[in-house]
């Protein structure tokens, strides 16, 4: 095929995609437009091949790909040459299965040949193995050929039945065509009606969810039961377990990524919780240091208790850096020079001007 020349030619053809409708054709060529879908429009060159013209480059890729699956079986048209928006194929004839079933029964035989096609599109690796009616061609001597299946490729949504070719058919055909696979594959034919049945009852939820109308007052009132930030004791505690939670899911991430065991990681920082939770019911004493603006939990020196930091001792010297401290600060400062506490913690609620160091026994 000379490729040049059907270049000039496709150069002279406009194809722009419509949302929701057929594609919109401007032909300056001397190629006759035999058809037209929602991807692209299809001109005829010869008697045997024809050239599908894409609205855009993606759907070009799409097809392209989704044919040359299907290339070693007899079930789809034949690719002759491929440009950046266009294919050269064969010119698939005969009659589809919409016109064909317009004056024609639904025979068992023909049932039968759309299950092997649907197995066929599973088997070459189709993610849609969908298809309407009047993209499925009888050929003369009773094979099919399908065209225009670019949309059973790169696919996030898919069916688990063949919802639109069974939908095409219509009620009548439809009921038809599942007694015949009834007969013809019974496991395949429960669950196709176990999908429908699915389908119905999610038709159902849905309008029941559309019908109703949601009471804003009542709601307004209700949710005043979830609220938990008016409560200061309880927002403490629900803050602390919401933080616990985002260190345990933290930390089992970065333990993960080192090569540790999920459930030995998870066995130590509960237990590290147990033993934080259990030392400060126990042993938590509250003190208030008005000039440095702190509150700590302290056990004094003499008591010597296990701290939490690994069961050991720990000595804990306050300095202050403030440049502008009190007269009342500084000889506060000096009666606690020598002091030396064991500290659990502290939470600063005026001045972020304390250095806490720690020194281990």
């Amino acid at each position: 095929m000379d490729t040049k020349l059907l270049d000039d030619w496709i150069k002279n053809i406009k194809v722009k995609n419509i949302e929701n409708e057929d594609v919109e054709v401007v032909n300056k060529s001397p190629l006759v437009m035999i058809g037209k879908g929602r991807q692209g429009a299809v001109f005829q060159i010869d008697n045997d091949t024809c050239v599908k013209v894409f609205g855009n480059s993606e759907d070009c890729d799409r097809e392209n790909y989704a044919l040359s699956l299907g290339q070693r079986t007899d079930l789809f048209p034949k690719i002759h040459a491929k440009g950046s928006n266009y294919i050269v194929m064969d010119l698939i004839k005969g009659i589809d299965v919409r016109e064909y079933l317009q004056s024609q029964p639904l025979t068992e035989a023909l049932s039968e040949k759309l299950v092997k096609m649907l197995i066929t599109f599973k088997e070459i690796g189709f993610q849609r193995i969908d298809h309407h009616k009047r993209q499925i061609f009888i050929q003369e001597d009773g094979s099919l050929k399908v065209i225009d299946v670019s949309r059973t490729v790169w696919r996030d949504r898919v069916y688990p039945y063949p919802r639109k070719l069974m939908t095409s058919l219509g009620e009548k055909n439809k009921a038809l065509f599942l007694s015949h696979v009834q007969e013809l594959a019974p496991e395949l034919y429960d669950e196709w009606i176990h999908y429908i049945r699915m389908e119905e009852i999610s038709r159902q939820i849905t309008q029941s969810f559309i019908a109703q109308k949601p009471q804003k007052n009542s709601l307004q009132n209700l949710s005043s039961g979830l609220l938990t930030t008016n409560d200061e004791k309880q927002y403490v505690i629900l803050l602390e377990g919401l933080s616990h939670k985002v260190f345990k899911e933290e930390w089992i991430k970065a333990m993960l990524a080192r090569g540790y065991d999920i459930d030995s990681v998870m066995k130590k920082i509960d237990e590290h919780w147990d033993n934080y939770e259990q030392s400060f019911n126990e042993n938590k004493t509250s003190v208030s240091d008005d000039s440095g603006g702190y509150e700590y939990e302290i056990v004094t020196q003499k008591q010597r208790k296990p701290l939490i930091y690994n069961e050991e001792n720990a000595t804990v010297y306050w300095h202050d850096d403030s440049k502008n401290n009190s007269k009342e600060e500084r000889k506060s400062k000096k009666k606690r020079k020598k002091e030396e506490t064991n500290v659990y913690e502290y939470i600063p609620y005026k001045r972020p001007t304390r250095i806490q160091e720690i020194k281990w026994n």
